[in-house]
C-alpha cells in the first residue's frame, strides 16, 4: 500500500528543531522526502536532507530553495516554520527589534513561499503551510511584537491563499499554543523565575500541559495532505484549549 505523501517533496525552515524537527519527520514517515532548511543542518537525521539557509536574507532561500529543487526533483509542500521569540511590550522592543522579528518571522515566510512558487505551480499536489500562533488572535502577556508578527502571518495565509488558488496551491496555517521546544526553553531563561513560568505556561492550557511538537506536526500533516484537497485559507488551532475553552478550575 502506498504512503500518503509518496512520490512528493517536501520543504521545511527551521526543520533542524523542536515543531520544524518534528513535521519533517512526520511528513517523511508518510512517504514524502523531505528537505530541510536551517541556519545550521549538522547531524540532521539521515532520513533528511539539510540546506543551510537564513529565511532573513532572499539570496540565501533562493540559493537554498534552488538547490533544494534540483537536487529532489522539485517541491510539492513548503513548511514555512521558522521564526524566533520576542518577550516585551511595545515599551520594551526597540525599532531594532521589531526590524529583526518581523524580517524573519513574516518576510521570511513570504522569501520562502515566493522562491518555491515556480515548483509549486507545477505541482498535482501543492500546498503551503504556514506556522501561525494563537497569539495572532488572542491578547497574550508581554508578547506585543511576537504577536503582531504572528498577527501578519494570519493574515498572509489568507491572502496567499486567495493569491494562489487559481495556481492550484493550497494554503493553510497551524496555530499552536504554547508548545514544549528548544525555542520556548531559550525564552524560559530570560525569565527570573524559569520554573514558575514554565509552570504558568503549562496551566495556560485548559490540558494542563504545554502542546508538544509531534502534536503539532499532526497538524501540518494534516493540511499538507493530497487528501486535504478542499481545505485552504484556515487556521487549524492546536492549543489545548486555549482559544476557545474557559474551564472552571
Amino acid at each position: 500500500m502506498s504512503a500518503e505523501f509518496d512520490g512528493l517533496v517536501a520543504l521545511v525552515t527551521g526543520g533542524a528543531s523542536g515543531i520544524g524537527l518534528a513535521s519533517a519527520l512526520a511528513l517523511e514517515e508518510r512517504g514524502a522526502t523531505v528537505a530541510v532548511l536551517d541556519l545550521n543542518t549538522e547531524g540532521l537525521d539521515a532520513r533528511l536532507h539539510g540546506f543551510t539557509a537564513d529565511v532573513s536574507d532572499r539570496a540565501s532561500v533562493d540559493a537554498a530553495v534552488s538547490a533544494a529543487a534540483e537536487k529532489l526533483g522539485g517541491i510539492d509542500i513548503v513548511v514555512n516554520n521558522a521564526g524566533i521569540s520576542a518577550v516585551g511590550t511595545v515599551e520594551e522592543n526597540d525599532d531594532a527589534e521589531w526590524a529583526r522579528v518581523l524580517n524573519i518571522n513574516v518576510i521570511g515566510m513570504a522569501r520562502v513561499s515566493a522562491a518555491a512558487m515556480p515548483w509549486l505551480r507545477q505541482s498535482e499536489h501543492a500546498a503551503i503551510v504556514n506556522l501561525c500562533s494563537i497569539a495572532a488572535l488572542n491578547g497574550l502577556p508581554q508578547r506585543a511584537l511576537y504577536g503582531a508578527s504572528k498577527g501578519a502571518v494570519l493574515a498572509l495565509t489568507y491572502a496567499m491563499a486567495t493569491d494562489h488558488v487559481a495556481d492550484g496551491v493550497r494554503v493553510n496555517a497551524v496555530s499552536p499554543g504554547t508548545v514544549s521546544t528548544p525555542f520556548v526553553e531559550r525564552m524560559l531563561q530570560g525569565f527570573d523565575d524559569p520554573v514558575k513560568e514554565r509552570a504558568a505556561l503549562d496551566a495556560r492550557q485548559a490540558t494542563g500541559r504545554m502542546v508538544t511538537p509531534e502534536e503539532v506536526a499532526g497538524a501540518v500533516a494534516y493540511l499538507a495532505s493530497p487528501l486535504s484537497g478542499s481545505t485552504t485559507g484556515t487556521a487549524l488551532e492546536v492549543d489545548g484549549g486555549v482559544a476557545h475553552l474557559r474551564v472552571r478550575k
